[in-house]
């Protein structure tokens, strides 16, 4: 029984170990991270600075990287909660060290290098796929609606854009009026402040414009093809439609649409909690919950997407690999059926798209009965998409969408809380994506390094208990430890008795015997002292 309390011994001069490498645990993501930045072609990120010359030197953009990566990958976004936590957390202090940089140091870098998120996205998706995450045979394409940083209260239509812009231009002339009537030396040399901010204001005001209006364009576009579509098969077939004529075109805008003064670029979205200003963040995933292809829009788009996540793979692996790089199926909820998606399936890439809600599609092919026979001619692109789900193979594809996608919203959203986006325009937006990206399929490297290394050890300890026991080792003087392979080599603090040499080189034959991957080490150690690192290569 405990004779005494374990209390703090608060003035203790020294707390935390001499070496940073052991401040956290050996299989601890931010040494993954760390690694993995170090491995990711930074040249885009460094061409932004200049140095050499005169000033205080900039943050290294290795670093910034790897803090923003490991702050999205546990749920931090707030530049000044990422500053405070480099104070206090000592998985933060690892990587920026006595570096701390001050919160707008982080919210510059993440602003500035929006387009450059994509090579970071890239970088990690190469590590997976060479850890062998990457399997294209069957990929899902969703997308989830994303608050965006503005307000519902901020949208405006066509009236109220065009009525605030005539009212600022009716206060810049009366401005110019008294300041013409003035004399030449009380005239100001630059404008108010407070029309400066009208100024910015304004542009804002003509971007919304602008956006209505293609949005208007977009629409009488789509309106005058489903019209010219409709005169040719009448001509074609001689006979007219039945049904009431389409509307003319009208490229005018709808007097009750609106657009949003903060942000222009996002659109209102309805959720099952109500009406959000946002984006729509789409992704691409295998059926191993790796992201393979973004985007941030206000819009649905499949073959764009699965044409990028083929770009993606395509970049990421060898040259003399790129001409095997193929999706082999994409499955997709109904909000993306369109019969123009499946007019333009490829043979490299078969569709399985829902026609209807997902809980409905589910529901209606619990209880179909499979398609017997030969497929009948004269079908409808709906409904050869509806046989096929029925078929046993349309079914068992469909039915693994959800287990696919679905978890990695899950896991972004509560795990990364990425809820909403921090910075405000599409490309940024999408920017903000990719790194949320990139940090879900970090943490899905990692959980896959520790996943095999307590396989690996497992496979170890057997074989070398089966040695000892057959008395090749002398089971009192090792000990194996599983080490992940991304943390840096160090050499033994002690001289190594020839006893535990030899024993390591046992261990070692019987290391390559027992793993049958390249990405885990062990470290063996004699009486405590370390004896050596093996790596299978």
């Amino acid at each position: 029984m405990a004779q005494h309390f374990r209390e703090p011994e608060r003035r203790q001069k020294t707390l935390l170990p001499a070496d940073m490498m052991e401040w956290l645990p050996q299989d601890d993501i931010v040494h993954l991270i760390v690694e993995a930045v170090a491995m990711i072609d930074l040249s885009k990120f460094e061409a932004a600075y200049r140095v050499g010359g005169a000033g205080q030197a900039p943050f290294a953009p290795q670093l910034l990287l790897a803090l923003l990566i490991y702050a999205y990958s546990q749920g931090v976004r707030s530049s000044r909660a990422i500053e405070r936590l480099c104070h206090r957390d000592a998985g933060y202090r690892f990587i920026v060290g006595d570096n701390i940089p001050n919160h707008t140091v982080i919210a510059r870098f993440r602003k500035r290098h929006t387009a450059e998120m994509k090579v970071v996205f890239l970088g990690v998706l190469r590590l997976c796929r060479e850890a062998g995450l990457v399997q294209l045979s069957l990929v899902a394409l969703d997308g989830i609606k994303v608050q965006g940083n503005a307000s519902l209260e901020a949208s405006r239509t066509t009236a109220n854009i065009e009525a605030e812009i005539a009212k600022i231009l009716a206060e810049a002339e009366a401005t110019d009026a008294r300041e013409d009537s003035r004399p030449a030396v009380q005239q100001g040399a630059s404008l108010p402040k407070w029309l400066a901010g009208k100024a910015e204001h304004l542009a804002r005001l003509r971007r919304c414009k602008e956006k209505l209006e293609r949005q208007a364009a977009a629409a009488a576009a789509r309106q005058q093809a489903k019209i010219d579509a409709r005169e040719a098969e009448e001509q074609a077939t001689g006979k007219r439609r039945r049904g009431c004529k389409p509307k003319a075109a009208d490229p005018s805008i709808d007097p009750h649409t609106n657009a949003n003064l903060t942000d222009p670029d996002s659109g209102i979205m309805k959720t099952r909690r109500g009406w959000l200003q946002g984006y729509n963040g789409q992704i691409v995933v295998t059926t191993g919950q790796i992201i393979v292809a973004t985007d941030a829009n206000d819009v649905q788009q499949l073959h764009p997407m699965l044409a990028q996540a083929q770009a993606n793979m395509v970049a990421v692996v060898d040259e003399d690999e790129q001409d095997t790089v193929a999706l082999g199926a994409a499955m997709a909820d109904a909000g993306y059926w369109l019969e123009a998606n499946v007019d333009a399936e490829t043979d490299d890439c078969e569709l399985i798209i829902a026609t209807q809600k997902d809980h409905k599609q589910r529901a209606a092919l619990r209880d179909a009965l499979p398609p017997r026979g030969r497929k009948p001619k004269h079908m409808t692109a709906r409904e050869c998409m509806d046989r096929k789900l029925r078929t046993r193979h349309g079914w068992d594809r469909y039915r693994r969408r959800g287990a696919s996608v679905e978890p990695v919203f899950g896991q972004m959203k509560d795990r990364q809380g990425a809820r909403h986006f921090s910075m405000r325009g599409l490309e940024s937006c999408r920017g903000e994506w990719n790194l949320n990206a990139a940090a879900h399929n970090m943490r899905k490297l990692h959980s896959d390094f520790v996943r095999r290394a307590e396989k690996a050890t497992k496979r170890l300890a057997e074989r070398v208990k089966k040695a000892a026991s057959s008395g090749l080792l002398p089971p009192q003087h090792i000990f194996v430890a599983k080490t992940p392979c991304f943390l840096p080599t160090r050499p033994p603090p002690t001289p190594i008795p020839q006893q535990a040499l030899e024993a390591a080189e046992i261990v070692r034959c019987l290391a390559k015997l027992a793993t049958g991957s390249s990405l885990h080490a062990w470290v063996f150690t004699c009486g405590g002292v370390c004896v050596n690192r093996i790596c299978k290569v």
